[in-house]
């Protein structure tokens, strides 16, 4: 008797569901929330030296700092950012004057359960030097206060990983969607954000909607 719809397996040998590109049966493994471990190399620990001299309430205000790829990121408590961001711009010895870029993510495996992140790419253009910043916070209580008044380019940017995260920042100017419409419900850049869509013409054959697509006979 032959089988109308065979069993797919995928590269892992993983069984059961439609994507069969190998993807579908990894399991991530999130790594351990710890600081990477001094000394780091390079101007970070100049830095770190610096802004522990500027800001005696750095080490409660940063929860870990971590060195990956040639790149520093301080990981910092929502109700000590702008007094931080503060210091990073305005202390000689750290001059972080520009806000290069701020944007929104979801990581809905996150183990703390602060599953969106704001992230801030600070750059110094008198040292020539790139530090990032990252909050994160629950979907419960996405509230992280507004940098605008530190860093008048967020203010745009800011709108965007609100219109596409539902991150909530307190205090911006202006807080609308300039993305997407303003009555579109919720946020699509979230990960479990449904796909949807509607069917495309395309050259005589019908493409369907994105939640539609990943089927296999």
């Amino acid at each position: 008797m032959t089988e109308e719809h065979p069993q797919h397996r995928d590269m892992f040998g993983a069984s059961g569901f439609g994507d069969t590109s190998g993807f579908g049966g990894l399991a991530v493994v999130p790594p351990p929330l710890v600081s990477t471990p001094r000394p780091w190399g390079a101007w970070f620990d100049e830095a770190s030296d610096a802004l522990t001299a500027a800001y005696p309430g750095a080490q409660d205000a940063i929860e870990r700092a971590v060195v990956h790829r040639g790149e520093l990121t301080l990981f910092v408590k929502r109700e000590r950012l702008l007094e931080l961001c503060r210091v990073l711009r305005d202390d000689p010895k750290l001059r972080f004057e520009t806000l290069a870029s701020l944007s929104g993510a979801d990581y809905p495996s996150d183990p703390t359960g602060r599953r969106l992140h704001s992230v801030y790419h600070l750059l110094s253009m008198t040292y020539r030097r790139r530090l990032r910043l990252e909050v994160a916070v629950g979907i419960d209580d996405p509230h992280v206060p507004s940098v605008t008044g530190v860093y008048p380019t967020a203010n745009w940017q800011e709108r965007e990983a609100w219109d596409l995260f539902g991150i909530v920042y307190d205090g911006h100017p202006a807080l609308t969607r300039i993305e997407m419409p303003d009555d579109w419900p919720g946020h699509p850049q979230r990960k479990d954000y449904p796909l949807g869509g509607v069917p495309v013409e395309y050259k005589g054959a019908q493409v369907p909607p994105p939640d539609q697509r990943r089927h296999y006979a």
